[in-house]
């Protein structure tokens, strides 16, 4: 009797009855060693994904054989931390090309959807002051509650129109702000911003100062560069230094700020797809930001299970536009004024 050809699998068409599939692969089949070297994570973290995820991505299919969510975390993994795209990751499961695009597609949906669960600012006493404490201890820096920076991802050019996503160096980028804390967790990221806004712009708009400017932190405040204006909320370094004190509160300032220069370094070297080394990422705006989004849950939830090792720094080419710093002084007298009692306070 003939099969009508409407209920064989693609990818059985593909590779046949020995190739082995995803469907058929189990976890406990290959090493450790192995799932980290190509997926680049462990068992344990793997597992913890498809239990966290895997009522999410069990959608309906009228196909004759839906990809499991195991499947669908393994490609998206594959693809996120070796920039690889899809042919030679989806050779390496067994699953065609246009699978492996749906099975990143839908984990970075689901990542997104749980973005707020682990990307956030701690809200009770004992966290804050926690969160307080691991800063000062880094270099003296008193009531920290994140350092904060801006850092350019590549993408493809969206039209040939459309300018606002060329940056400072002529290249198509997403200009993504973050915070951090001392261990390098992300407490905000927003990751959407066109890459043809300099970093103060992105501040200016961004959901971040809304939320500080509610005075909901009102007994902390952020670090952040010099590319930022000085604000009640975020300290800056002092642009011309001149006493011992002033010196003083830069030097612990650079230290504790470059926290979030090195979690740069580490999500770009553990998520090789946004580092350029393998070219830019080939989505719209919208998908790309989600794709970087989904990449700093990951980031997160490595870090909740011990993952936490600083990395070394990326290899990839992605040159990160300069901002120019001259004149960016706030003239904002009630953020000198908390500045300066700091100053006095602390480093005199």
């Amino acid at each position: 009797m003939a099969v009508p050809i409407a209920v064989l699998d693609c990818d059985l068409l593909l590779y046949g009855r020995g190739h082995r599939t995803l469907d058929r692969f189990k976890l406990e089949d290959v090493t450790d060693e192995y799932l980290v070297s190509t997926y680049g994570f462990p068992r344990q973290f793997i597992c913890y994904l498809v239990d966290l995820l895997g009522a999410t991505l069990s959608r309906p299919t009228q196909r004759s054989r839906a990809i499991s969510p195991e499947t669908q975390i393994l490609a998206a993994l594959g693809f996120y931390t070796s920039g690889s795209f899809q042919t030679r990751m989806g050779d390496a499961i067994g699953i065609s090309q246009a699978s492996m695009s749906r099975c990143v597609a839908n984990v970075t949906e689901a990542l997104v959807e749980r973005a707020s669960q682990f990307i956030h600012f701690p809200e009770d006493e004992a966290t804050v002051q926690t969160l307080k404490d691991d800063f000062y201890g880094l270099a003296g820096m008193p009531g920290v509650l994140g350092v904060v920076d801006c850092t350019h991802v590549a993408i493809k050019a969206p039209n040939a129109e459309d300018l606002s996503y060329v940056n400072r160096k002529g290249l198509h980028s997403l200009n993504c702000l973050m915070v951090c804390d001392s261990r390098g967790v992300l407490l905000s990221a927003e990751t959407h911003w066109p890459g043809s806004l300099p970093d103060c712009t992105v501040l200016e708009q961004a959901a971040l100062t809304s939320q500080f400017e509610t005075e909901l932190h009102k007994d902390g405040w952020l670090l952040g560069d010099s590319s930022f204006l000085l604000r009640t909320w975020l300290m800056t370094p002092l642009h011309i230094p001149e006493t011992p004190a002033e010196y003083r509160y830069n030097m612990a300032h650079s230290a504790t700020h470059n926290v979030i220069e090195r979690t740069f370094r580490t999500i770009r070297s553990r998520f090789r797809c946004l580092d350029g080394s393998k070219g830019t990422l080939q989505y719209s705006p919208e998908k790309s930001s989600h794709i970087i989004l989904a990449c700093c849950v990951l980031h997160n939830i490595s870090l909740e299970h011990g993952l936490d090792v600083w990395s070394s720094p990326a290899t990839g080419h992605v040159e990160q536009p300069e901002e120019e710093y001259e004149q960016m002084e706030s003239v904002d007298s009630e953020a000198c004024r908390v500045r300066q009692e700091l100053l006095l306070t602390h480093f005199s």
